[in-house]
């Protein structure tokens, strides 16, 4: 990387793609008869509800979205995962958002995706996007074999900011200064506070109260194009 580049820092979950990969994954795990189709739907339903409402506790539900993880193979796990990704992920990325990346490529910026869904589901969706830097919550895993738990610090909330300031000490030729980040939830105001330029991306209506309050930028990439007025913006 170039010396003082600026970071395009994306979210990924209804942002770049049109839905939820932390809950499709597991309704995936569910349609395929992986985990117990009642209790898992429910739980996984409930989780994505607090979520919404900005009062998941992060840890317990880490829990229950990587124990599956620990009780198959893991040859086969990356398996299910390669039919995940290519039949229910695939289908929701966004023209627009490969437009949006293209031109933060195309200027230079740095770009990473910063999610709280964890490292597993997010790494093949980063790589279909050509983003090299992902910070997500780590599965742990010992003997090539996953553990059900997670390592250091969940990408969630305030440990967004957390990782990507660790992440900027390791990496001194990046910086917040002209810094982008595009996010669709209020979950994620601790970090949008942080950058020069915070974007709504098809925004929750937490954050885009927030947004027209603080006068950010509010977009959306569910249609083919990038908003034009986005371009501009970003082209200066």
């Amino acid at each position: 990387m170039d010396v003082n580049v600026s970071l395009a820092i994306f979210d990924l979950d209804n942002t770049l793609i049109a839905n939820d990969s932390d809950y499709l994954w597991g309704q995936f795990l569910v349609d395929q008869g992986i985990v117990d189709p009642v209790y898992y739907a429910a739980a996984n339903a409930k989780f994505y509800e607090d979520y919404q409402q900005g009062i998941l506790d992060i840890t317990e539900f880490l829990h229950f979205s990587l124990k599956p993880l620990a009780q198959h193979d893991s040859a086969q796990m990356h398996q299910w995962r390669a039919q995940f990704i290519a039949e229910v992920i695939t289908p929701l990325m966004l023209p627009a958002a490969r437009e949006l990346i293209a031109m933060h490529r195309a200027r230079g910026d740095t770009l990473m995706i910063i999610t709280a869904t964890n490292r597993f589901i997010t790494g093949p969706i980063a790589e279909l996007y050509g983003i090299e830097h992902l910070l997500a919550t780590t599965p742990e895993m010992l003997n090539n074999q996953y553990t059900g738990k997670f390592l250091g610090i969940p990408c969630f909330q305030a440990g967004k900011v957390k990782l990507l300031e660790q992440w900027l000490e390791e990496h001194p030729e990046a910086s917040l200064r002209g810094s982008w980040f595009y996010s669709d939830s209020h979950n994620d105001l601790p970090l949008l506070q942080q950058v020069e330029h915070p974007v709504a991306v098809d925004p929750d209506q937490t954050l885009r109260e927030h947004a027209l309050q603080a006068q950010w930028s509010i977009i959306s990439l569910r249609s083919s194009h990038c908003p034009p007025e986005h371009i501009k913006a970003i082209q200066g």
